[in-house]
């Protein structure tokens, strides 16, 4: 089954202006792998679930980036909410 890939606005305005070489496709691969791993295969992506204020989403980390995501497998969609490095990602 195909995922659909839905970006919040402070995604993609992250994306549109970081000033760094972090591009969407590096995003996505990142995400792809996660899902694997959801599947049982064994892929080397740090993914951890979230708690408190942003329970239900999981953080994918990669070096000092953070991607929060949201995965609704019923609807075989991820909604990612928020990239940032590591200091603000999870600030509102």
């Amino acid at each position: 089954m195909k995922w659909r890939l839905l970006l919040s606005r402070d995604a993609d305005r992250f994306l549109i202006g970081n000033k760094t070489k972090i591009d969407e496709e590096e995003i996505f691969d990142l995400i792809r792998k996660s899902l694997l791993k959801f599947k049982g295969e064994s892929i080397n992506v740090d993914i951890k679930k979230l708690k408190g204020e942003w329970d239900g989403f999981f953080r994918i980390r990669k070096g000092d980036l953070r991607i929060i995501v949201e995965f609704d497998f019923e609807n075989f969609t991820a909604l990612v909410e928020q990239i940032d490095w590591r200091g603000n990602a999870y600030k509102n």
